[in-house]
């Protein structure tokens, strides 16, 4: 089975990130999120792979090149305008000649593809989509289901009394190739608000995988911030590191003097130097070649490659993009980029 990565949108909400980084090259735990989810894709023995682009492609291309290092094959499909989230499955369709796998590829989920396609193969339906539990359901679009796995509708916020599921779009579908015939060429058509309530009017069927415990979507700063919460405290079992039987991953060619002090979870990476006295964690991650000076303190925070934080400089709850020099106290909630001056702050909305 061959899967196709929406990697074209703009992430707005996720700025100033994105002003440089299209979203699905944003890393999580020092790694892009789309390299990730190819990882976990050739896990399941899917080894051929489409991304569909539009904002910075030239990012993404150069990173992946056609996949041989991961030992996949990529192939690429660029937009020149969106065209949402049906228009770019359609404009893809000359790779898709039997069911194929389609994800949004800002999503961060422990959906066992393996199960999905067993599911999907075993209901017998023109799509598979994949869903995940939300406690307020009248913040989504909503998916109701009979009790063979099969979607009966699509509840568009729903207030609490209009509905008794809880259960939403995750972003992550099984495809027939029959499906592309009804989704029109060269227009921008929406896959979750049109392509599939008509499919259901016209009465072909759509199951609906309801067995993934954790799922987020990259949408927002603090989300970012919050996913790698959840790694370092165990919430979501990352497939490299285990932070619950070992609350500390620091890498061996990090250098720690002995007189800081590391407060578990808490992931150092390689080539980082950490000064005297300094105090890192927890809940925060240092990634590749960063500095720390003397008597500096980062606490719930992320800090990408090659950053310096200067002596009694302190970090909390916010995001260091790379290159960055930060030689003061940033406030709570920040997002510190690369700009014109030594750094720059952004207020995490």
């Amino acid at each position: 089975m061959k899967a196709l990565f929406l990697a074209g949108g703009f992430g707005n909400r996720l700025r100033p990130i994105t002003n440089y980084l299209p979203k699905p090259m944003v890393p999580v735990m020092g790694k892009p999120l789309l390299e990730r989810n190819i990882e976990r894709l050739k896990k399941h023995c899917i080894d051929e792979i489409v991304l569909s682009t539009c904002y910075k492609p030239r990012e993404i291309k150069n990173y992946f090149g056609d996949g041989r290092r991961w030992k996949v094959k990529i192939s690429y499909i660029s937009e020149d305008t969106p065209l949402g989230t049906a228009g770019a499955i359609k404009n893809a369709e000359r790779f898709f000649n039997e069911s194929f796998l389609v994800f949004n590829s800002d999503i961060v989920s422990d959906i066992d593809i393996s199960d999905m396609i067993r599911f999907h193969r075993e209901r017998g339906a023109l799509a598979t989509i994949a869903a995940t539990r939300v406690d307020n359901p009248s913040d989504y679009g909503v998916i109701e289901h009979d009790e063979e796995g099969f979607i009966t509708s699509f509840k568009e916020k729903p207030r609490r009394h209009e509905t008794n599921s809880n259960l939403i779009n995750a972003g992550v579908y099984i495809f027939e190739p029959q499906l592309l015939n009804e989704i029109p060429c060269g227009k921008a058509v929406s896959v979750e608000h049109e392509t599939f309530p008509l499919l259901l009017r016209k009465g072909y069927k759509l199951a609906v995988y309801n067995r993934c415990s954790y799922w987020l979507d990259l949408g927002t700063p603090e989300k970012y911030l919050k996913v790698h919460r959840d790694i370092l405290e165990g919430v979501f079992q990352s497939e490299d590191y285990d932070f619950c039987r070992n609350p500390q991953f620091i890498s061996n060619t990090a250098r720690i003097n002995p007189s800081a002090t590391i407060i578990g979870p808490v992931y150092i990476g390689n080539n980082v130097e950490i000064g005297a006295f300094s105090v890192i964690g927890p809940n925060t991650v240092l990634c590749d070649s960063s500095s720390v000076g003397i008597g500096a303190r980062i606490e719930g925070s992320v800090v990408w490659d090659h950053v310096h934080v200067g002596n009694g400089a302190s970090i909390i709850d916010s995001i260091v993009m790379s290159n960055c020099k930060v030689d003061k106290e940033i406030k709570k909630s920040s997002i510190i980029y690369a700009g014109n001056l030594s750094y720059s702050i952004a207020a995490v909305r």
